[in-house]
């Protein structure tokens, strides 16, 4: 069976890829071992802001009388989390069944081993093996999946990844996360806000440690105000998994720590699946893990592309949905612009929320950049006030010279949701006065980005 593109694998680079051939007027398939969607549909980007989703409402209604609003009980219903979090997921899922249909996708259900020629070989769950060719090419979106320490090995039950920290069967009553990523403050939020007692350990000087070190503070000040315990420049020596529950031997500045609880979450990252699928035996180049691939994701051998968490730059989903764009309008023979990746957005679901643009202060000052820096606080925003949500901020940094807007940082209530103005500033190359004079919605927190870059050159009104 023959079509222009074969794609092997079906999470947010995967699907979005065959989409965007099928548009395209290619025959397109499909492959997949298990969901529809990857992980991000099934156990990760969605099913995580449910349960996010979740403890936010958890936590209005503990505070619900700030808001002049009697509850006399609620609690949380740890299973009924669960359950909502896995519909979401599954809802998702059945969503790229459609979509499939939709685009005239053929779904080739199975494990794909990729083959000499442009030969993909799926292998059905009862071991039946079917050949497709791709005449155009084949394209590999296998994706990432939860990185193991080697002294944490994960068990399932007690030391778990990011998946099961989804699907535990009960609460645990006191959970310690190794590692502060967006995994790991994430899960943090999620189950110190239902009421579980969290330690996170970090390896690095501050948690969230590829923000800007301002929202890394916040971020700490806000965590510890919440009752989550945060060990900064420590690390997990072992985990006793002996007994009933774990013993957790952590190495600080101040010495060994032991801790106890009932299940150690491993987030230190991810480690990409590109095992077994047939790279050594085609030679396709690979290097720290990666694959490596030109700036419209063609590996060294001709005819295979690779996109997404396989290949060198962040393991985000929307990073690999424009990737495999990029991807296939080239192979349609477009001429698409290649992917800027110093103007990604980055975005932690938390509370407060995180999210990013562009260069810290610290990497546009090592840079060598003269550079203008404005911060306003959203307890100076009258949105933020009136909505009780007061903590967190917005960070501008400019290039003194150009006016260029070289990164952007915020911390606080929706701040995933205002992230995309920053980057369609910088990638129209607007300046900071043309910013300070685009007229902002009043009352809204967006306000607080004209307000930061007015601060950035002396012009701030509200603070």
């Amino acid at each position: 069976m023959s079509y222009d593109i074969i794609v092997v694998g079906s999470g947010p680079g995967g699907y979005v890829t065959a989409i965007r051939a099928s548009q395209l007027g290619l025959k397109t398939a499909i492959v997949e071992r298990e969901s529809l969607g990857g992980i991000c549909l099934n156990w990760g980007c969605i099913p995580t802001k449910a349960l996010l989703k979740s403890a936010n409402v958890y936590e209005y209604l503990q505070h619900a009388a700030d808001y002049g609003i009697n509850v006399k009980e609620s609690s949380a219903d740890f299973n009924a989390m669960i359950k909502r979090s896995r519909d979401v997921a599954s809802g998702m899922s059945n969503g790229i069944q459609f979509l499939m249909k939709k685009n005239k996708i053929d779904v080739l259900k199975g494990n794909g081993v990729l083959k000499a020629n442009k030969v993909v070989e799926v292998t059905d769950e009862n071991g039946a093996m079917t050949t497709y060719t791709a005449a155009k090419g084949v394209i590999i979106a296998t994706g990432a999946r939860s990185r193991e320490l080697p002294n944490l090995p994960q068990d399932g039950s007690k030391i778990i990844g990011y998946r099961q920290a989804m699907t535990l069967p009960t609460q645990p009553k006191k959970l310690v996360v190794v590692g502060s990523g967006a995994i790991g403050v994430e899960f943090a939020y999620f189950y110190n806000a239902i009421g579980t007692e969290v330690t996170i350990v970090e390896y690095l000087p501050n948690i969230v440690p590829v923000e800007d070190e301002d929202v890394s503070k916040q971020l700490e000040k806000s965590f510890k105000k919440s009752g989550i315990n945060i060990l900064t420049n420590a690390s997990v020596e072992s985990v006793d998994t002996s007994g009933k529950g774990c013993v957790v031997s952590i190495k600080t500045a101040k010495g060994e720590e032991k801790i106890e609880c009932d299940v150690v979450l491993s987030a230190a990252g991810v480690v990409t699946n590109i095992e077994n699928i047939g790279l050594e035996e085609l030679g396709i180049i690979v290097d720290k893990g990666r694959i490596i691939v030109d700036d419209y994701y063609q590996t060294n051998l001709p005819g295979y592309y690779a996109i997404g968490d396989v290949v060198p730059g962040p393991a985000l989903a929307h990073v690999a949905s424009a990737e495999g764009i990029i991807c296939v309008e080239k192979i349609a023979g477009h001429h698409p612009e290649p992917l800027n990746y110093g103007n990604i957005p980055g975005c932690t679901y938390c509370s407060p929320e995180v999210a990013s643009v562009g260069m810290t202060e610290k990497a546009a000052r090592e840079a060598g950049y003269e550079i203008k820096v404005g911060k306003f606080p959203f307890s100076a925003s009258g949105k933020a006030s009136a909505a009780g949500a007061k903590d967190g901020f917005v960070k501008l940094i400019f290039d003194a010279k150009y006016g260029e807007l070289l990164g952007g940082h915020m911390i606080g209530a929706n701040v995933t949701e205002m992230v995309a103005e920053l980057v369609a500033v910088r990638k129209l190359e607007t300046t900071g006065e043309e910013l300070i004079k685009t007229v902002h919605p009043h009352p809204t927190m967006s306000e607080a980005i004209m307000e930061a870059a007015a601060a950035a050159y002396g012009e701030v009104i509200h603070l």
